[in-house]
């Protein structure tokens, strides 16, 4: 096979010589598996991080963006849209033949007051909210009709016991708003891939809530195309045969399984649950941030190990995985510097501070070679 490689060259004799050994990117290593795609924040597909951008499109072959297609992001008030940053994001996707994935058109975080509110504040009727997710949908989803090649249409309407959140969405205008996300979605782009995105559904009681709406969903011939699996992991949650289970109850259903937002915290754990939900926030402090000064060798291989039996079971389930996504590019942007304790110093991916790649790199690449 052929690989875009990161070459490393050497002087001999006054001469250049090239290769002296040349390494697979993520993108070769999976291209027979899944797409590998990566989670951007917004410096890299608008020209000031030079050094990401190039990582990205040497690595990865589908992008997500962090930020910039929610709602708070691109449709802040009630007057109009901000457009430039995510088409700036698309057209990076497109220059770069990539997989393009818009995130995320209804959630009950980052979405401004005033999309739940009329002018006196009081919560809007379920008519005028429909109305309003309508035209947001069909204005965003209408924009990029077949650029943007899938779209997490509905995110983290579950509890942590499997029950629908009652978010200002549920709260307004009923349970059915999910199927109706999905059926704006599919009007303003009915080629595109839908997708429903949640975190912790590698807990029993969140995954029977999951299975059940999907379910309820495809009966109803919603077309969910996947179901996203945030994969915020950690050292020692979830277990990765809890993993394979996951991933087995949703093909199931007959859907696809996408790993969306894949990290894994090495720092201990400061919440009294393993949770992803945006709001929790925690204490810091020096037992909270161990690892200011690098992460020591023992827990560098512990990460390379985790994330070899991780992809072991996405690799086992390939058939079933249409994507692999990293949420973030390198440790030095990842959110999980910040969450759920502001100012730690966290290394949840595989390529450290400054983009090279670390041990864990060579374990998932070395888990795609076993697996040919």
């Amino acid at each position: 096979m052929f690989y875009k490689s990161l070459v490393l060259a050497t002087i001999v004799a006054g001469r250049l010589c090239l290769p002296l050994h040349a390494q697979p990117t993520l993108q070769d290593a999976f291209h027979d598996s899944f797409r590998i795609g990566a989670a951007l924040h917004q410096a890299i597909y608008t020209g000031n991080d030079a050094a990401g951008a190039a990582l990205v499109q040497a690595q990865f072959n589908s992008i997500t963006p962090e930020n910039d297609l929610k709602w708070e992001r691109i449709h802040p008030t009630p007057q109009g849209f901000e457009f430039e940053p995510a088409d700036r994001y698309v057209e990076f996707g497109e220059k770069n033949h990539m997989f393009i994935v818009g995130h995320c058109l209804v959630w009950h975080s980052q979405t401004p007051r005033w999309v739940f509110e009329d002018a006196k504040g009081n919560p809007v009727s379920r008519e005028e909210l429909l109305r309003r997710m309508h035209d947001h949908i069909f204005a965003v989803v209408g924009r990029y009709r077949g650029r943007v090649n899938g779209w997490d249409v509905v995110n983290e309407a579950l509890n942590e016991d499997g029950t629908l959140r009652q978010s200002p969405w549920q709260r307004i205008i009923g349970d059915d708003y999910i199927a109706k996300a999905f059926e704006y979605a599919h009007e303003a782009d009915p080629k595109a891939e839908l997708y429903y995105n949640e975190y912790s559904l590698e807990n029993e009681a969140k995954r029977k809530g999951g299975v059940e709406l999907i379910r309820r969903l495809l009966a109803q011939s919603i077309p969910v195309a996947a179901v996203g699996l945030q994969g915020h992991y950690h050292m020692d949650w979830p277990d990765v045969a809890v993993v394979d289970s996951t991933i087995a109850a949703f093909r199931a259903l007959g859907v696809k399984v996408n790993i969306t937002e894949l990290d894994v915290d090495v720092l201990p754990q400061v919440t009294r649950t393993h949770t992803a939900d945006v709001s929790a926030k925690a204490e810091g402090g020096a037992n909270a941030n161990p690892y200011v000064a690098g992460l020591p060798a023992p827990v560098q291989q512990a990460l390379a190990d985790r994330y070899a039996a991780l992809f072991g079971v996405f690799l086992k389930h390939r058939d079933a995985i249409a994507r692999v996504t990293f949420w973030g590019v390198t440790d030095r942007g990842s959110w999980l510097n910040n969450f759920p304790a502001a100012g730690r110093t966290n290394y949840p991916l595989l390529f450290d501070r400054d983009g090279k790649p670390k041990s864990a790199f060579d374990a998932v690449v070395g888990e795609a070679r076993a697996a040919r």
